[in-house]
């Protein structure tokens, strides 16, 4: 979900850095992990952009086209024939390729009313992220034809993936009475909690094999911190300021974490060999706030740490082609005005 991080839903707007020009704003010479870099976005502000099973296709969000706040869309490979497949009423977020790449699963608050969800209030020295209660999880024809509730339940409903075997939806509800993480059959049956730690539980993501589940976590430490945490989800509000990323296996056993950083991990992504994630943080910019949001690459044993961007703004949402041979993200590289990012892809170099 998020603008998870930047601009929820899914993910709120930080401010951005100016970086120095260079000969190709792109790419920085550094991220030598990333090829032939690409923007297939120009217009908008673009967030959580994930590869269809066939690899031709990507489904997007965007805030563009006079909408006030994001509605989904889809484009190919190339970034060509862009198109809105929401229903242009409410808030969207999070959308996902069911396979056979026929039908697409997203979150949005239009079952809840036509206009969009209101932002919380600005609170000084606060990052505070709305968990929109209004969002449930929608089935809809890949054109975004015929949509319907899939699982509806009162509150938040969204952050939905689709394990690579085809057998699995993981997402984040409310259901529970906590911000948990639960897996159903595509059909719906065999509705499953994985989580039951209090804190904020997101960002489900599937292994290659479909036997691990990576996630970020939020979980406040003490008494005084767990209350203020109950009394802000009273209000569908949470504080993702320190967040780390674990696994756990895909039935909800062995979990552990895999990050101790400061700040905010999240967006993880398992690598095409199954063996690392790829995830977004901005632990390496504390004295700068965390305004600046890079990819970096760990293994699943924590150990390896390695920064994969360099360009500082934002830079989030890690995705891999099916085939493994291409990085899909979004960046703030080259903005275009203030809080524009773009759907970037490039040539995955293991």
């Amino acid at each position: 979900m998020l603008r998870a991080i930047l601009a929820p839903l899914c993910f709120l707007s930080l401010a951005a850095t100016a970086q120095p020009a260079s000969e190709n704003p792109l790419h920085e010479p550094r991220e030598t992990h990333l090829r032939n870099v690409k923007k297939l976005t120009g217009t908008g502000s673009n967030a959580e952009a994930y590869w269809s099973n066939d690899g031709k296709r990507i489904v997007f969000q965007s805030t563009r086209d006079g909408y006030p706040c994001d509605q989904l869309y889809t484009m190919n490979a190339d970034g060509s024939a862009q198109m809105r497949v929401s229903t242009g009423k409410g808030r969207v977020t999070c959308g996902w390729f069911l396979p056979g790449d026929r039908k697409i699963l997203y979150a949005s608050t239009h079952w809840a009313g036509p206009e969009c969800p209101e932002a919380p209030p600005f609170t000084p020295g606060k990052y505070r992220w709305p968990v929109f209660s209004g969002y449930d999880l929608t089935i809809a024809n890949a054109d975004g034809s015929d949509p319907k509730p899939f699982l509806p339940s009162p509150g938040y409903d969204a952050e939905a993936t689709v394990s690579p075997n085809g057998k699995w939806v993981v997402f984040t509800s409310e259901r529970g009475g906590d911000v948990d993480l639960w897996r159903a059959d595509l059909d719906g049956s065999h509705l499953l909690r994985l989580t039951d730690g209090v804190g904020y539980d997101g960002g489900g993501v599937f292994s290659p094999d479909s036997s691990l589940i990576a996630w970020r976590t939020n979980y406040p430490k003490g008494e005084a911190a767990t209350a203020a945490y109950r009394e802000l989800l009273k209000q569908h509000l949470v504080e993702p300021m320190e967040m780390d990323i674990w696994v756990m296996k895909a039935d909800g056993s062995g979990k552990r974490q895999v990050t101790k950083l400061p700040g905010a991990a999240f967006a993880p992504i398992f690598t095409p060999d199954g063996k690392g994630l790829v995830f977004a943080s901005n632990h390496h910019d504390q004295e700068g706030k965390g305004r600046t949001f890079d990819l970096f690459r760990v293994g699943l044993d924590g150990k390896g740490l390695e920064r994969l961007t360099w360009t500082g703004l934002f830079n989030s949402f890690p995705h891999f082609s099916p085939d493994g041979k291409k990085l899909l993200w979004v960046s703030g590289r080259a903005p275009r005005g203030p809080r524009l990012f773009d759907v970037c892809v490039a040539e995955w170099l293991p």
